[in-house]
């Protein structure tokens, strides 16, 4: 396969993974109400709708310029990593080329809610269980680059209350795992790991 055709055959995965997470985000904003839940599989997996201001898993950047600086970066860091892909996207390693195809893909996922949701969908109400709907261009819930970012997934493997002898912790409410988070956040983990196989059993350039 010549150069130009595996470079569009890897920007069509990149566009395909951010198509999955977008409409599995859009989905959820437009039909769950924050907060809500939706057992899968019980004890297991759930759908539960939450919306993060900050970074993957559920983690915050505070305050208004931490989330102008956090969507920028991510605006810029797709951007270039467009432009690394591009020139630098060869058949010798397969871990290392389709870790970057999810960092980017979940990259440019996270990055459409920072930049565009808050200007776009109206505001999720927990209280009157209202869902969001899409508004007028400007006149959503937040400015461009304010958008939050939508997650949903929910694997509570273990959720327990701990026995009173255990120190500390016993008689509480444990789960794992604990954090929610969407599509782009599980592209971005799985990149890690791939680029770390990348590392351990390196390929010699054909």
């Amino acid at each position: 396969m010549g150069y130009n055709l595996r470079v569009l055959f890897y920007f069509s995965i990149v566009l395909l993974l951010v198509f999955l997470d977008q409409w599995t985000k859009i989905y959820i904003k437009t039909n769950f109400y924050l907060g809500q839940e939706l057992i899968i599989i019980p004890n297991i997996f759930k759908l539960w709708f939450t919306e993060n201001p900050g970074a993957a898993f559920g983690t915050e950047i505070g305050g208004v310029w931490g989330k102008y600086l956090l969507s920028t970066f991510r605006l810029l860091f797709s951007g270039f990593f467009v432009y690394y892909l591009y020139f630098n996207i060869r058949e010798n390693n397969k871990f290392y080329i389709w870790a970057c195809l999810l960092l980017l893909s979940g990259a440019i996922g996270n990055s459409i809610d920072g930049l565009l949701y808050g200007a776009i969908f109206s505001e999720s109400n927990p209280f009157t269980q209202n869902v969001a709907h899409f508004t007028p261009f400007l006149k959503g819930y937040a400015p461009l680059l304010q958008g939050k970012v939508v997650d949903m997934l929910s694997f509570p493997i273990i959720d327990t209350i701990l026995p009173e002898w255990v120190p500390y912790w016993g008689g509480q409410r444990f789960t794992f795992f604990d954090p929610i988070f969407n599509l782009a956040d599980s592209f971005i983990s799985i990149a890690f790991v791939l680029f770390l196989l990348a590392m351990m059993f390196p390929q010699k350039k054909s």
